[in-house]
C-alpha cells in the first residue's frame, strides 16, 4: 500500500486541502483531513471512505477519519448548527402531518411526523419531525423525543425538550431549551437543536 499516493489522491477531493495518514502493520490507524467547510464533516468522511475503497480497495473505518474544517479565518465547531428552513403543517382530517426542513452546508434535510390534529399534540409533532430531519443528517444515530413543553418562567415562555439519543456512544439523554419568539413551532425546533448541538458537526 502506497500511503503517499493514497494521501495525494484523497487530497484531490473537493473541499479537502490536506491529508495525513498513520499506519501500523500495514493497517491504516489514523486519517487526518484538513478541509474547507463546504460539506458537512460526515459527508467528507464518506467521500474519503468511498474513494479509498474504489481507487485502492482499502476499507476505512469511519472512526479512524478525523476532519478539521477551516475557512475564512474560522474553524467549524459544534456551534455550527443547521438553519431552520421551514416548519409546515399539512391537515388531513382528524390527523395532521408536520414537516420540518433544515439547511446545513448547502444541503437540505427534511423530516415529518403525523399525529392527531390537536393543539395539545402540536409541539410533540414538531419535535418528532425535527428529530427525523436530524436523523437524516446524522445517519448513524437514532433519536426519541422523551418530552417537550412550554413552561412559564417568570414573565417569559421557554420551550424545553428532552431527547434520548442512541448510537455508538450508547444511550444519552440531553435537554435543550429556547426562548419563545412568538412562533412556538420554530422555537420547538430550536430547542431540539439546542439539545443536540454537541452531536451535530462531529464526524
Amino acid at each position: 500500500m502506497d500511503i503517499r499516493e493514497l494521501e495525494e489522491t484523497l487530497a484531490r477531493l473537493p473541499s479537502i486541502t490536506a491529508v495525513r495518514i498513520a499506519t501500523k502493520d500495514d493497517r491504516v490507524t489514523e486519517v487526518h483531513v484538513l478541509a474547507s467547510p463546504v460539506k458537512a464533516p460526515k459527508q467528507v468522511v464518506r467521500d474519503v471512505q468511498t474513494l479509498a475503497l474504489a481507487r485502492f480497495g482499502i476499507t476505512l473505518d469511519r472512526r479512524v477519519v478525523s476532519v478539521v474544517q477551516i475557512g475564512s479565518d474560522s474553524i467549524a465547531s459544534d456551534e455550527d448548527r443547521p438553519a431552520i428552513m421551514g416548519v409546515h403543517e399539512i391537515p388531513e382530517g382528524p390527523r395532521t402531518t408536520v414537516a420540518v426542513t433544515l439547511g446545513w452546508h448547502g444541503e437540505e434535510y427534511a423530516g415529518t411526523a403525523t399525529g392527531p390534529a390537536a393543539q395539545s399534540a402540536r409541539l410533540r409533532l414538531v419535535g418528532e419531525a425535527a428529530l427525523r430531519a436530524i436523523e437524516s443528517l446524522l445517519d448513524d444515530d437514532a433519536f426519541a423525543l422523551d418530552s417537550i413543553g412550554n413552561p412559564a418562567i417568570g414573565m417569559r415562555t421557554v420551550i424545553v425538550a428532552v431527547v434520548v439519543a442512541t448510537g455508538e456512544r450508547g444511550e444519552e439523554v440531553s435537554v435543550g431549551s429556547a426562548l419563545s419568539s412568538g412562533d412556538d413551532s420554530e422555537t420547538a425546533v430550536r430547542a431540539i437543536l439546542d439539545a443536540l448541538n454537541r452531536r451535530i458537526g462531529r464526524p
